[in-house]
Order: structure tokens, then C-alpha cells, then sequence
């Protein structure tokens, strides 16, 4: 999943996107409001959490904008406020934040709420089957036959966005911007060898990632139509 984190502090966006990025997701950072404004318009996110108090734009005009488009209007919105800063808080949810997290924060409770909040938007059942591969939406945990499938960080992200796909296919260049941040120096090519790596980690779990020719990628049950 690519996630939008928009926080003008440094150390506190080099903190959370790191953990972000080994949790799994490919996240781009933004530290001005006209910026992330910019880049809900060139490139499709997932999830997108964002700071109120940023310079060019603040992130209350950020969310109004967002909501106003029809691109992103339903995309999934977490709001960083000041503790105690209440009257953010209600602006914010009544333009269409879905949820709000005081500073400062525990990282597990942030991720928690994103796994939650991606869940929610895509209309997920809590745990999909593919052969003897089961993936928990939720906990992001794969297993076969009740085994931990071992994954790094980015084979999980590969997995997750086939099987939020599961059977329609992904384009190259859609699944290497579910796995890619925007300043991650790779090529769509790249996306190829975690692709090889996952297939040979699926081996025998009954469930397959083919290649469809000029279509991109499926994953599905070995064997099946």
C-alpha cells in the first residue's frame, strides 16, 4: 500500500516513515501543504496521513481540497493534531478526516489505525485464502498451513497489493507504486525480482503469481481457471 505522509517536523517524519517503510508500505514524505496538494493530483495513495499546522498550505485546506476531488474523495484521511487542539480535531473530522491522532503518539497506535482505516476503504474480508496460503488483512500475516511465511518488507507489499486485487490483474508500473516511495531511486523493472523472490517463497503453498502478457500480474490458486 502507498501511504501520503505530510509532516513539516524532520525528525518526527523521518521517524514514522521509516517505520512505516520496514512495516511495509511505500510511503512518500512531504513537509509543505502546496506540495502534498501537488502530489494528491499526480499520484493515486491508499492512505494519507497529514500534520494541520504545515507552511504553504495548511492541512485543513490539504483535506478540504482532497475531499473536493472526485479522484480522492473517498481516500482514507488520519489527522496529527496538538494535544488538546480540539477545535482542529472537529474542523478536521467535519471536513472529512476519518480519524485523528494526538502528538505525541505511539507508533503501534498509528499503525493500528492505518491497518484498520485500509481495511474499512477497501471493504476487505478480514482473511483471504488462496490454496493453503492465508493472508490476515488485519495483522498483515501470512502463513501456510498455519505457518509464518518469512517475507521482508517489500515481498509483503507485493503480496498485499495482488491480493487486494485478487483476481484482476496489476499493471508493472501500479504494483511498483504500491511498493516504491517517490524518492527511492529504482526503475518499474525492479519490481520484477520481488516478484521472482515471492513466487519462490509461494512454492508449494497452492497458490501461484502469473504473468499476464501486456496485463501485468495475478496471484491465484495453482491449477485454477
Amino acid at each position: 500500500m502507498r501511504l501520503l505522509l505530510v509532516e513539516d517536523h524532520t525528525e518526527l517524519a523521518e521517524w514514522v516513515s521509516k517505520a512505516l517503510v520496514q512495516a511495509g508500505y511505500a510511503v512518500d514524505v512531504m513537509r509543505r501543504g502546496d506540495h502534498a496538494d501537488h502530489a494528491l493530483l499526480t499520484q493515486p495513495y491508499d492512505l494519507v496521513v497529514l500534520d494541520l499546522s504545515l507552511p504553504g498550505l495548511d492541512g485543513l485546506e490539504v483535506l478540504r481540497r482532497l475531499r473536493g476531488r472526485e479522484a480522492t474523495k473517498n481516500t482514507p484521511v488520519i489527522i496529527l493534531t496538538a494535544r488538546g487542539a480540539t477545535e482542529d480535531r472537529v474542523k478536521g473530522l467535519n471536513l472529512g478526516a476519518d480519524d485523528y491522532l494526538p502528538k505525541p503518539f505511539e507508533l503501534t497506535e498509528l499503525e493500528a489505525r492505518i491497518k484498520a482505516l485500509l481495511r474499512r476503504a477497501g471493504n476487505l474480508v478480514p482473511t483471504v485464502r488462496i490454496g493453503r496460503l492465508e493472508f490476515d488483512l488485519g495483522s498483515r500475516l501470512a502463513t501456510v498451513d498455519g505457518k509464518p511465511l518469512s517475507l521482508t518488507p517489500r515481498e509483503l507489499a507485493v503480496l498485499e497489493a495482488l491480493i487486494a486485487r485478487q483476481g484482476r490483474p496489476l499493471a508493472r508500473e501500479a504494483l511498483f507504486e504500491k511498493v516504491f516511495s517517490f524518492d527511492e531511486e529504482a526503475r518499474p523493472e525492479a519490481i520484477e525480482i520481488y516478484v521472482h523472490r515471492l513466487r519462490k517463497k509461494l512454492e508449494g503453498s497452492g497458490a501461484v503469481v502469473t504473468t499476464l502478457r501486456g496485463l501485468g500480474y495475478l496471484i491465484g490458486e495453482a491449477g485454477g481457471d
